[in-house]
């Protein structure tokens, strides 16, 4: 064990904590892994056994305390691309055949859908445009 330089031993550790990094797929394991790989640049550089164990913590530390926050903050975001029944509110259809409160038919999106009004007094003829304001099940609602 004493011929190996240290480097090689933190190349080691950086390994060993990259394994468990793509199995379970937690970042903080990654992070560890550069910290590192960073105490085994010191190690390279000639640092003492003391450099490369605060090259390690503070490089994992420091990439633990910035990076995690902000890929936290990315996951809790929605999807800016908006799909499925989702990408459908909002959008015009033309109506196909009358569309009241008790139902009628639209085409949306190339497709034809079932839809009825939102206002279930109000109604809507052959030809009309409307708009998309939510889908129930396979229906469209419309106004």
């Amino acid at each position: 064990m004493n011929d190996i330089d240290a480097w090689v031993w933190w190349l080691i550790g950086a390994a060993a904590l990259g394994i468990p990094l793509v199995v379970t797929a937690m970042p903080e394991l990654g992070m560890l892994a550069v910290g590192a790989l960073a105490a085994a640049a010191a190690a390279g550089l000639g640092g003492g056994v003391v450099v490369q164990v605060l090259v390690f913590a503070v490089v994992s530390v420091a990439l633990i305390a910035v990076v995690r926050p902000v890929a936290t903050r990315h996951r809790a975001q929605r999807p800016q691309l908006a799909t499925g029944v989702d990408a459908l509110k909002g959008k015009q259809a033309v109506v196909l055949e009358r569309v009241d409160g008790a139902g009628g038919r639209i085409k949306l999106a190339g497709e034809v859908w079932s839809a009825r009004s939102l206002d279930t007094d109000r109604a809507y003829e052959v030809g009309q445009e409307v708009d998309v304001v939510d889908i129930e099940g396979a229906t469209a609602i419309v106004m």
